[in-house]
C-alpha cells in the first residue's frame, strides 16, 4: 500500500454519556461528523469493558475474561477508516484497577463508560478502507 499524506482539518471533542458503549459511541459520532479518516485518543474510566487479543498463529481474536469492575483508562488510542463503506473504529486501550494492574488490548462493543473524554482527529486525505489480508487474517487497510 502506497503511504499517503494527511493534514488535521478538524479536531472534535467531547464527553462520552455515562453508560454509554464506547465503541458505539465513537462510531456514532464519526458517522454523524463525516470522519472517514482519523485518529481517536480518550481518557477516562468505565464500569465494565470486553477486550480481545489477536492470535497470530490461529488467526482469531481471543475475548479476554469480560472486566465486570470500574477500571480507569490509562491510555486509548485508536483510528478511524472505513468497513464495508461505513465509519470504522479500531481502538486499543491500557486500564487500570484500584490497586494498579492493568489490562490491555483491542476494545470490543461492551465497553460501559462512567466517565470519558474523547479527542478525534480528522484528516484531510484518502478514505482508508479496510479488507481481508490473507497472510495475517486481519482487516487491514487496502
Amino acid at each position: 500500500m502506497p503511504v499517503n499524506n494527511y493534514s488535521v482539518t478538524e479536531i472534535i471533542m467531547g464527553s462520552i454519556p455515562y453508560g454509554a458503549d464506547l465503541i458505539e459511541y465513537l462510531t456514532k459520532t464519526a458517522a454523524e461528523r463525516g470522519v472517514t479518516v482519523g485518529m481517536v485518543s480518550l481518557i477516562g474510566s468505565v464500569s465494565e469493558a470486553s477486550l480481545a487479543f489477536y492470535h497470530q498463529d490461529t488467526k482469531v481474536y481471543a475475548n479476554v475474561d469480560p472486566i465486570k469492575t470500574p477500571m480507569e483508562i490509562v491510555s486509548a488510542t485508536g483510528n478511524i477508516s472505513l468497513k464495508d463503506g461505513a465509519p470504522f473504529v479500531h481502538l486499543h486501550m491500557i486500564l487500570s484497577s484500584a490497586n494498579g494492574l492493568t489490562v490491555a488490548g483491542h476494545v470490543n462493543r461492551g465497553a460501559k463508560v462512567f466517565a470519558c473524554e474523547f479527542t478525534i482527529w480528522r484528516l484531510d486525505g484518502p478514505a482508508l478502507e479496510r479488507g481481508h489480508d490473507s497472510t495475517t487474517g486481519l482487516q487491514l487497510w487496502k
